[in-house]
């Protein structure tokens, strides 16, 4: 599991990007850049990084679910998210 730090500043990231994203598009429209580098650099998108929200794991993410497939796995075979279940033919 990861540390609580790298997944307190993930959500960090996560209110500087909605908080800035509508001034970094004028900005960037308006050809600001000068402007635009005062801006925090956390609060660019590409700072963002797709971690399980349970676990923190970073590999084996699975965007529809928001969680890694580890996670995945375990919630399905007990039946907790719904619709899901295990295949057999």
């Amino acid at each position: 599991m990861a540390k609580e730090s790298i997944k307190s500043r993930q959500i960090k990231r996560l209110k500087l990007f909605y908080k800035y994203n509508k001034k970094r598009e004028i900005l960037k429209k308006k050809k600001k850049y000068l402007e635009l580098q005062k801006i925090p650099k956390n609060s660019s998108i590409v700072r963002l990084k797709n971690i399980c929200k349970l676990t923190g794991r970073t590999r084996g993410y699975m965007r529809n679910f928001g969680i890694s497939r580890i996670e995945f796995r375990r919630l399905s075979s007990n039946g907790l998210i719904p619709g899901i279940k295990k295949s057999s033919w």
